[in-house]
């Protein structure tokens, strides 16, 4: 499942640079509005859709056991970094994937993410690393 979600992220990643990391998001802008939309429409169903399953078939509340791993806190993150880049698709989505909303939302509660996001030497959340919010990618 970690490497579904790093496959995820590479795919997440790629609605900004479409074309190349090195490229920034306005010299590959209309391959990124592109790219998005076809994430959107195909991606995010296929991939969130199966955590969801995942999510249920383990009963609910977390991935793979009875209790929290770094696959809940990776899904932590992904339902986070995608209401980060694009708040008003997430928004739309999550109705179809409410398993996945109530990890995200527990694991925000549990004191071993608390712990983690209060450490002095971690550094402010920036949710999928490096990629900003553009309205044009958030239709």
């Amino acid at each position: 499942m970690q490497l579904t979600i790093a496959d995820l992220v590479t795919q997440i990643h790629d609605t900004h640079h479409p074309v190349s990391g090195w490229l920034l998001f306005r010299g590959a802008a209309s391959g990124a509005r592109r790219r998005t939309k076809d994430f959107w429409r195909y991606r995010v169903p296929k991939m969130l859709g199966y955590f969801e399953r995942v999510l249920k078939q383990n009963g609910g509340k977390y991935s793979v056991g009875r209790s929290l791993t770094y696959v809940d806190l990776s899904l932590f993150q992904i339902v986070e970094g995608l209401r980060y880049a694009f708040p008003k698709r997430m928004k739309r989505f999550e109705k179809k994937v409410p398993l996945l909303v109530a990890l995200h939302d527990g694991v925000a509660k549990t004191s071993a993410h608390q712990g983690l996001s209060g450490l002095e030497t971690a550094h402010p959340v920036q949710p999928m690393g490096h990629l900003p919010y553009f309205k044009e990618l958030d239709a």
